[in-house]
């Protein structure tokens, strides 16, 4: 399983409780879409995961985003995912840029807001904010890898309410 975050803005820690802090030190690994804000939060989500894969926001320090870079591509148990805080153009944009990096998933952030959007090649992935949700409900996601060869991805809330579930064919 791998555990989704974003939009983190703590200057105290990862903010994380419940089952979002369950899936983050379950998974097998985590990414998150960037704007932790501050070094201390990045720090403690490094401390809490075995495996985190970050780039950077645009609300981030200038020493988290010397740390991080803007955008990544992770592969992990047969999924690819492209990492990126905000891009251009929408939906559009996004696709491209997954579409760019041969990815299954983009993840990204920025909107606060938990959102799946499947397109013709590539699922976009918001999982929204965990601990600062601006309106939205507070959110974080999991996807997983079926044997059937879809991808199953749940956003949640940190009390682990599903918002959405998505099985996705990568086939």
């Amino acid at each position: 399983m791998i555990a989704i975050f974003s939009d983190t803005h703590s200057s105290g820690g990862h903010e994380l409780e419940g089952d979002a802090l369950t899936a983050a030190r379950e998974a097998d690994a985590v990414v998150h879409a960037g704007d932790f804000t501050s070094e201390t939060a990045l720090e403690a989500f490094q401390d809490e995961c075995d495996r985190l894969f970050a780039v950077h926001g645009n609300a981030d320090s200038a020493a988290v985003r010397d740390r991080l870079p803007t955008a990544r591509v992770v592969e992990e148990n047969g999924i690819r995912i492209a990492v990126t805080h905000r891009r251009d153009g929408g939906e559009t944009g996004l696709a491209m840029f997954g579409r760019s990096r041969g990815a299954d998933v983009v993840v990204f952030g920025h909107s606060h807001r938990p959102t799946v959007v499947e397109t013709e090649d590539v699922v976009l992935l918001n999982p929204g904010s965990h601990a600062d949700p601006r309106g939205n409900r507070p959110g974080f996601a999991t996807v997983e890898a079926r044997r059937n060869g879809e991808l199953e991805v749940e956003i949640r809330e940190p009390n682990g309410t599903v918002l959405e579930t998505v099985a996705i064919s990568t086939a």
